[in-house]
């Protein structure tokens, strides 16, 4: 009886990590080598090589611009780019053309190539580092999560499909009564 609970138990173990890995696509973020991605020290992940100098110059920029209008990060997250349609399914996607991963990534599908998409994932990242992830994502509206992410990515689709227009314009409302205030105080204090 105690043979077969600890074999249970150790296929348990064992066994987590790949159901894991095949049931939340996102995980992935974690170890992107392994669905043979090529990475490099800068956190940059590619599927296709020749893609690689963009990609870098895209997080690059991306990086720069929420510093300087939105906030530091304090850690970068690794930024997977993905150029095929395999990649993009390999990661999860539906219809979005990018998401994160709380602190720790962002995964850009093909749709996803352009310099706003890679500030709104950023921003996001940003929140998750400021606000907490889980309080942010328990706790937060979307008017302010997304309609930041929106607004401050200087996305240029105007107007965005409904609710996304609605979120953006909601949160520069707010922006514009709170602009005395500590940004992310006046955030941390959204409910």
């Amino acid at each position: 009886m105690r043979t077969s609970k600890t074999v249970i138990t150790a296929l348990v173990v064992l066994l987590t990590p790949v159901a894991a890995w095949a049931a939340f696509k996102p995980i992935r973020v974690v170890a992107p080598k392994l669905l043979g991605l090529h990475c490099a020290a800068s956190g940059v992940c590619v599927d296709e090589v020749g893609r690689f100098a963009e990609a870098e110059v895209l997080r690059s920029e991306a990086l720069d611009f929420v510093a300087r209008y939105v906030g530091e990060i304090k850690h970068p997250p690794r930024t997977i780019f993905c150029s095929s349609m395999t990649c993009t399914q390999a990661f999860g996607f539906t219809n979005n053309a990018a998401y994160n991963v709380g602190t720790y990534g962002l995964v850009i599908s093909y749709r996803g190539w352009r310099p706003y998409f890679v500030r709104h994932e950023l921003i996001h990242h940003l929140q998750n580092e400021r606000l907490g992830t889980f309080n942010a994502w328990l706790f937060k509206p979307s008017w302010l999560l997304e309609g930041m992410a929106y607004s401050m990515s200087d996305d240029p689709r105007k107007p965005l499909p409904q609710p996304l227009q609605g979120w953006r314009e909601s949160f520069e409302q707010w922006r514009l009564a709170t602009r005395d205030q500590d940004f992310w105080e006046a955030a941390q204090a959204v409910r």
